[in-house]
């Protein structure tokens, strides 16, 4: 029985028991003892936390935006353009402003004469031409001279075929000049037999077609400046009633055009 009870103590202890052992553990030597009424079990302080964000802008993005270059794809095509346009504007204002001023126009020219002092058929069938031509260089403008520079050519050609060619001499043509050239030309033509023989069946008729070209580089003064080069490519439609040196040729018609090329 007494056994039976221990077990049971250990089992369900008395209140009296839980209020032992509630109470304050035995006070040390020099040490104070511990009021029942203002003990308390020890507390742990609460953990610091970090302050919350402040709270974002209205309209604020989360992700900050990445700078824009100074100068989108669009607005540097439309600065382009707009600069191209006012270059436009500035050399059609100054080709205008020149041509008001100045008044350019192109220079004539004409065949006066034409002298033959050879056309052979050589042992080799291949053809030798030498002519003498007498041309006139009109400069009708008032107020723009003209430098005939090196290069310049005059050439006689029958049915495309090349006979003969000659140097357009250097000199400056001033404004309102009338200058006369006078000048060789020489060639030879491998396929001499057949441009013979068609020169002589025209010659019958009395009327033989020959094409005369200029190409004359020449630089254009603008009162005391001397501009870029240009090209003045001219071409003359001749008649002659004969291709012979023992006779005198006479130019039964003839058409020039001429114009200028940058």
């Amino acid at each position: 029985m007494a056994a039976h009870e221990a077990q049971y103590q250990r089992i369900h202890p008395s209140p009296a028991a839980d209020v032992e052992s509630q109470q304050p553990p035995p006070a040390r030597p020099n040490q104070k003892p511990i009021s029942t009424a203002t003990w308390r079990p020890p507390t742990h302080p609460p953990p610091i936390r970090p302050p919350p964000p402040p709270p974002l802008a209205a309209g604020a993005n989360l992700l900050k935006k990445p700078k824009r270059s100074c100068c989108s794809p669009c607005k540097c095509v439309c600065w382009t353009l707009a600069i191209l346009l006012l270059l436009t504007i500035v050399l059609a204002a100054t080709v205008g402003a020149i041509y008001l001023i100045f008044k350019p126009k192109v220079p004539n020219y004409s065949v006066d004469s034409l002298r033959i002092t050879d056309l052979t058929l050589n042992m080799d069938l291949s053809l030798t031409a030498k002519f003498d031509v007498r041309v006139t260089a009109d400069n009708p403008n008032d107020k723009i001279g003209i430098y005939y520079e090196k290069g310049g050519l005059i050439s006689v050609w029958y049915q495309g075929t090349s006979l003969c060619v000659g140097p357009i001499p250097r000199f400056y043509q001033g404004h309102r000049n009338v200058t006369r050239l006078h000048v060789a030309l020489a060639g030879r033509n491998q396929y001499g037999s057949a441009v013979m023989s068609a020169i002589q069946q025209q010659q019958a008729t009395g009327r033989i077609p020959l094409e005369l070209r200029i190409h004359a580089p020449v630089a254009v003064k603008l009162g005391a400046l001397k501009m870029r080069k240009v090209k003045v490519l001219g071409k003359c439609l001749l008649v002659v009633d004969s291709l012979s040196s023992s006779s005198k040729i006479r130019i039964q018609a003839s058409d020039c055009k001429f114009k200028l090329k940058l």
